[in-house]
């Protein structure tokens, strides 16, 4: 039985719309992850805008509960129905019908739908709810209706807002599988399975804490897919279900040994987090070292430490990818479509701890040399916070030792790291917003965007909201705000494309433009007073066309990174500005200089060819049967727009572009990078902006030309660079020629040395010698290519310098002198430098011998 379908056509067949399961990643930013069937709807159920038409709704909604407040990571594999994954069926009345018909629909479907046996079921309510009880005993005997507290039976939002009573169907798994004293109904047992929880919000409560009937009461319901699963394939366990046997059964073959439930621990914790990983990776999450990220990765981390527990040493959950899309890729093409991309990103980030797991054996056998008795709980938790040893993994390894763990020590700081934990998490960096938006939807609903067709039209005022957002009838000349027009040219920022800039005629500066709640909004800085209901001119800043270049170029950029690198490639990020665009893509490795190249020649070979940019308006279904690209995440409505740019590219996008890829003028990739683990950034420039990089090369290439004194600055930097080679051989020589002992002869109590060397200031070395010693004659020579510098140094002895080297540079083509002391030539014929040594030896030997 295909229950998820079931559901869905059963509450269609009642007048509810059906929603496509919203992105794991909520549009709130007080969430970590979407953890229950309603978040979508948040919104509504908290008035901050409008019900929508019809005011009934059903879906099938992917969740997750490992981070943040609702956290159940430690939890999984150990019970038979933790999840970190997990799908909500629920349905929802957005003050529409209240507790009489979400009754009658949840007995209607449990028992004619699921067939579920009467004598199985029981019913909870609030013991203040007189109304539910009387309402179900229409349906089922009294005696099967209990009434619990606040504890069991009363749901709220948060510490404000909308609350109600709720009320819980079970089903009785029988004594027969559970006799413990808590298995029964109201105790902490398993045989009694809550499998529906019907919340009635009829309360609002206030800041001091007192409670307010709604005008509008609300139902909100959740029903876990995989109890359900359970109960319908007869199994205890939601793990020994369709959904999960077929995972749990590819890891009996990868560790090689079989599957027994009450040692199986870790095969469930596999089993669960393949789901959420690869889940969370097709939605567009990466791995990271903090927030969302952060949480993938310990998912990730915790199932491939609970291999290495059955004895997988080598990257193994990226192998069963394929095995969960043949499981849900029915109902959720996406993890099919990105499987390879998922299986390499899986790949690298198992590669990357299985090198981490190596680091912490080393610290657990030095904590082990210095162990008896028991393990440091300092050091279990270091292996587990920063190696990903989970406490078990540890507590295997010492087992055979006989030696046990200080659970206190380790318990003390895992408390203290939740605790932690918890303070962290502040929500995804987004501000919330309040404001009065849902008057605005109920008095106006959405404006018009008129943005594609024209930057320049006449509107009028309908609102304008403070810096709180806040309704207002008029703005002052120097305050900031929010214009909501009944028309407008201003693109809202979505898609990765910025908000449009501009101005209203001579009355105000329009700072930004943004969405909120379907309601496109302008931010305002005012020249004059403006009041609601004056029409302006609203004019878009001509930026406006830079941006659309950069966004046609991103297109192109996307088309060409899958036709070079592969169809593995998929978008994980974009921006797109006036002046520069960001890509984010899957990809497995940093890319090389010629692809870059080839990049970047493939997107202005197009800009050169000219392109129509074509814009159709078509249903979702037709535009991705023609293989359109749709991005997960965004949102699209039944009928979406399609940019076309020949059969080059062919997307779903609501951004704005260029009428031709000409326009583009120009394509530069200015950086390339890594993001996370599989995924790489390009960033470049198009339009004004590479023709402004452009430039700045040719000022660079007219600024190194004069630096080298070349008009070539290739053949400058070669001379330099040949210059730079030959300082440093004479550096090299001089290196040497410092290390060299000049050999003295001792002529009567004269020291005397005639030598070569090979680099340096042979007038600095002479200097040198004549300060050591108290009576010296030296004379040294250096070659310089084909001439010869040579000079002499006399200290207490009867030998003139000047004479010495009057009498040696002839040889040599040369001439020179200087003082008795010192004195010093240059000769032309390097040929002849032995036969000057040997004058030299022998006119200083006659002077001091004569």
């Amino acid at each position: 039985m295909d229950i998820r379908k079931a559901f869905l056509d059963f509450f269609e067949s009642k007048g509810h719309k059906i929603y496509p399961s919203a992105p794991l990643v909520p549009d709130d930013p007080t969430l970590l992850f979407t953890n229950a069937g309603m978040v979508p709807f948040k919104s509504i159920f908290t008035g901050e805008i409008p019900a929508p038409n019809p005011p009934r709704a059903a879906s099938s909604q992917t969740c997750i509960r490992a981070g943040g407040k609702h956290n159940d990571l430690e939890n999984v594999g150990y019970t038979n129905r933790h999840h970190t994954f997990f799908e909500m069926l629920g349905n929802f009345s957005f003050g529409d019908y209240f507790k009489e018909d979400a009754i009658a629909y949840a007995w209607e479907f449990v028992t004619q739908v699921l067939e579920l046996p009467v004598e199985k079921l029981w019913v909870t309510v609030h013991e203040s709810d007189d109304e539910a009880e009387e309402l179900w005993k229409k349906h089922i005997a009294a005696d099967r209706i209990m009434r619990f507290g606040d504890k069991d039976n009363f749901w709220q939002m948060g510490d404000t807002g909308p609350c109600g009573p709720c009320s819980e169907i079970f089903y009785d798994q029988g004594e027969e599988h559970f006799n413990s004293p808590e298995d029964k109904m109201g105790g902490d047992g398993d045989r009694f399975l809550e499998i529906w929880n019907l919340v009635f919000m009829q309360y609002e409560r206030d800041a001091e804490g007192t409670l307010h009937l709604l005008p509008k009461p609300s139902i909100d319901t959740g029903m876990g897919l995989e109890r359900v699963t359970a109960i319908k394939e007869g199994k205890i366990s939601n793990y020994d279900t369709s959904l999960f046997m077929p995972l749990i059964h590819e890891v009996e073959k990868l560790c090689q040994k079989p599957y027994v439930y009450e040692e199986g621990a870790s095969y469930r914790v596999i089993a669960d987090h393949i789901r959420a990983v690869t889940f969370l990776l097709a939605q567009g999450v990466n791995f990271d070292k903090e927030g969302r990220g952060y949480v993938l990765r310990r998912i990730l981390r915790r199932a491939v430490r609970h291999g290495y527990l059955l004895g997988i040493k080598e990257p193994f959950m990226y192998k069963l990818v394929d095995t969960l899309g043949a499981i849900m890729g029915e109902q959720y093409p996406y993890i099919v479509e990105k499987a390879e991309t998922i299986k390499e990103q899986i790949r690298m980030e198992e590669e990357r701890f299985f090198k981490t797991i190596a680091s912490g054996l080393e610290l657990f056998e030095k904590e082990l040399a210095n162990t008896k008795d028991i393990f440091s709980g300092e050091v279990a938790f270091k292996l587990y916070d920063t190696y990903g040893f989970p406490l078990d993994l540890t507590q295997d390894m010492l087992r055979e030792k006989g030696i046990e763990v200080d659970i206190d020590g380790f318990d003390a700081l895992m408390k203290a790291q939740r605790e932690r934990a918890k303070a962290a998490w502040k929500g995804s960096g987004d501000a919330a917003v309040e404001g009065d938006f849902k008057a605005l939807l109920e008095k106006f609903g959405q404006n018009q965007f008129v943005g594609y067709e024209t930057t320049r039209t006449e509107a009028k005022v309908l609102a304008l909201l403070d810096s709180h957002f806040k309704s207002v009838d008029k703005l002052d000349a120097g305050e900031e705000g929010w214009v909501f027009l009944d028309k407008t040219p201003f693109y809202a920022e979505s898609g990765g494309q910025c908000g449009d800039i501009g101005k209203l005629g001579d009355v105000a500066d329009v700072l930004d433009t943004k969405k909120f709640f379907d309601l496109n909004l302008s931010l305002i800085k005012l020249h004059k007073p403006l009041s609601v209901g004056e029409n302006v001119e609203a004019e878009v800043d001509e930026s406006r066309f830079e941006i659309a270049k950069h966004h046609s170029a991103t297109h192109l950029l996307h088309s060409a990174l899958k036709q070079i690198l592969g169809e593995h490639v998929n978008q994980a990020g974009s921006l797109v500005e006036a002046n520069r665009l960001r890509f984010d893509f899957s990809h497995p490795k940093a890319l090389s200089s010629e692809e870059v190249e080839k990049i970047e020649n493939f997107v202005n070979e197009v800009v050169a060819g000219g392109l129509p940019v074509q814009t159709d308006v078509m249903g979702v279904d037709e535009a991705k049967a023609k293989g359109a690209m749709a991005l997960f995440g965004e949102k699209y409505g039944d009928e979406v727009r399609v940019v076309s740019m020949g059969d080059v590219s062919m997307e779903l996008c609501g951004g704005t572009h260029v009428n031709n890829s000409s326009a583009i003028g120009a394509f530069f990739i200015t950086k390339e990078s890594g993001v996370s683990a599989g995924v790489r950034r390009i960033e470049a420039v198009a339009g004004r902006s590479a023709v402004e990089l452009a430039k700045s090369f040719r000022s660079t290439v007219v600024e190194v030309s004069h630096e080298v004194k070349n008009k070539d600055p290739l053949l400058g930097i070669k001379r330099l660079k040949d210059e730079i080679a030959s300082l440093k051989n004479e550096l090299k020589a001089l290196a040497q020629s410092s290390k060299k002992e000049l050999s003295f002869e001792k002529i009567g109590d004269v020291e005397v040395a005639v030598d070569v060397v090979e680099a340096g200031d042979i007038k600095q070395m002479i200097d040198d010698i004549k300060n050591r010693k108290a009576s010296v004659a030296v004379m040294l020579f250096q070659k310089k290519g084909d001439k010869v510098l040579l000079a002499a140094g006399v200290k207490n002895a009867p030998v003139k310098a000047g004479a010495w080297i009057k009498e040696v540079a002839p040889v040599l083509g040369g001439g020179g002198g200087g003082r008795d002391d010192f004195a010093q030539a240059g000769g032309k014929d390097a040929s002849k430098l032995q036969d000057a040594i040997a004058l030299a030896k022998k006119y200083v030997q006659e002077q001091l011998q004569g």
